[in-house]
């Protein structure tokens, strides 16, 4: 294997460490900020229920009170018909009276359907209760979550940048070059090739280029992925099973192990 080779490997693993300690710590306020959202939304749900409770309740009031003066109107009427002399008095008395007794029962029926709909939206307002209080303790849970992940994501990338530095100026520039250049273009820069693909592309290898790979390790150039450009290693632990014939420590193993 190339002498830049396994630290490159060492590299890009502290490299994708790093950029997911980073897109963790961005994405947790995001993450914190949708619940947030969803927690105000869910109140301003339950707000319209209580709305809409009032507004019944304040119009039930009114019918009351209507069905107060109608009745009360009856009553008057009533007296004014015991006093009629004429049948087109009594007519005109009995019309107003008839009239008011259907407003009544036109009101007390309203009044009815008005309770039926609280009662509804009670319910509703039970289960928007619940709602609130679940998406309340959900962000507050959420947000000590984020919190101390954050903090503790901070720790974990100064380890991780302190390795990183300590780890760049040990490769040769050439070969650090390249990997920068390689990983900015695509993500990263280095794929292991295995059964004769290209593990980040999943595109084959020439047979040429494949059996080069295994036979030569890239020992003296680094050798890149035909297809995505980036540079290839071979790990023989890894390699198909009849390929193996003694047991080998992996290059990832021993690289972690060495961390």
């Amino acid at each position: 294997m190339h002498p830049d080779l396994e630290k490159l490997i060492a590299l890009q693993g502290l490299d994708v460490e790093a950029k997911r300690l980073r897109d963790e710590m961005a994405a947790l306020p995001k993450h914190v900020a949708g619940l947030q959202t969803k927690a105000k939304a869910v109140e301003g749900q339950r707000a319209v229920v209580l709305d809409l409770i009032v507004k019944e309740e304040a119009l039930r009031r009114r019918q009351e009170s209507e069905v107060k003066d109608h009745q009360a109107k009856i009553g008057r009427v009533r007296k004014q018909l015991d006093q009629a002399t004429t049948t087109v008095q009594v007519t005109a008395f009995e019309h107003e009276i008839g009239f008011a007794q259907a407003e009544v029962s036109r009101l007390e029926d309203a009044e009815l359907e008005s309770m039926e709909r609280s009662e509804a939206l009670e319910a509703q307002k039970a289960l928007a209760d619940d709602a609130v209080e679940d998406a309340t303790k959900t962000l507050e849970r959420e947000r000590q979550r984020a919190t101390e992940t954050i903090a503790n994501d901070k720790e974990l990338l100064a380890a991780v940048d302190e390795k990183r530095e300590a780890l760049r100026p040990e490769i040769g520039e050439s070969a650090l070059s390249n990997y920068d250049r390689i990983a900015r273009g695509k993500g990263t820069g280095l794929a292991e090739a295995l059964n004769q693909k290209c593990m980040a592309c999943q595109m084959m290898l020439r047979p040429q280029r494949w059996n080069d790979l295994r036979d030569r390790g890239n020992e003296e150039d680094m050798m890149t992925c035909e297809s995505c450009g980036r540079l290839l290693y071979y790990d023989p632990a890894r390699d198909a099973p009849q390929r193996k014939t003694v047991p080998v420590e992996s290059i990832a193993a021993s690289i972690v192990r060495s961390l």
